[in-house]
C-alpha cells in the first residue's frame, strides 16, 4: 500500500533504500532519542530494512519530488505496542532525518496514518509515545490532536540498554473526526 499527501509519498521500504536510510539514521540526534541505536553502515541499514522496516504498515517517508526515503512511519498493532492498547486501537511511531526537521513533514505523515487507521483499518483510537526530552515528537503529537494520557516511569528501553520515562498520548476516532485535521 502507498499513501500520497500534499508533499509526501509514504511507501513500503525497499532494499534500495539502505543508503538513504543510513544517511539519516547514522545521526546521533535521530535514533537514540526515539529509542534505537544509530546505524553503523549501509549494510546495517539494509539489515534493519529486512528485519524491522519490512513489517506490515511500516512506510518510508519520501518527498514527492524524488521519492527518496528521509524518514519512517508505522502503525504498531496492539500486541507489539509500547503500552497497553485495546484490540481496536493502534500505536503510531515515526522519525525523520535532522535536515528535514521543522518542515511539518511528520505531522503530515501522521495525519495520513490517522486517516488510514480510522477509515481503512476501522480503529477506534490511536496511541503515540515519546521519551522524556523529545520535545519535537511531543509537539508533533499535539499538532495532530493527540492529548496526554499517562506517563510510565522506569521503562526499559531494550535497544538502547537503559531505563527511561515515556509519556503516552491518545486520540479517539471521535476526537479525530471532530478536529477535522485530515
Amino acid at each position: 500500500m502507498e499513501f500520497t499527501t500534499e508533499r509526501l509519498i509514504l511507501r513500503p521500504w525497499k532494499d534500495t533504500d539502505a543508503e538513504s536510510l543510513y544517511k539519516y539514521a547514522k545521526d546521533q540526534e535521530v535514533g537514540p532519542i526515539a529509542g534505537w541505536p544509530v546505524h553503523t553502515s549501509v549494510e546495517n541499514s539494509l539489515e534493519i530494512i529486512k528485519n524491522v522496516l519490512s513489517s506490515p504498515e511500516t512506510y518510508a517517508v519520501c518527498l514527492k519530488d524524488d521519492n527518496i526515503a528521509i524518514g519512517s512511519i508505522g502503525l504498531i498493532p496492539p500486541m507489539q505496542s509500547h503500552t497497553e492498547v485495546a484490540e481496536d486501537e493502534i500505536e503510531v511511531g515515526y522519525w525523520i532525518g535532522v535536515s528535514f526537521w521543522g518542515n511539518g513533514y511528520i505531522p503530515e505523515a501522521v495525519r495520513a496514518m490517522q486517516r488510514h487507521a480510522f477509515e481503512d483499518l476501522e480503529c477506534n483510537a490511536m496511541w503515540c509515545g515519546y521519551y522524556d526530552g523529545n520535545e519535537k515528537s511531543k509537539r508533533c503529537q499535539e499538532k495532530c490532536g493527540f492529548k496526554f494520557h499517562h506517563t510510565e516511569l522506569d521503562r526499559p528501553c531494550e535497544l538502547m540498554g537503559d531505563i527511561r520515562t515515556e509519556h503516552f498520548t491518545y486520540i479517539t476516532k471521535e476526537q479525530w473526526l471532530k478536529n477535522g485535521i485530515k
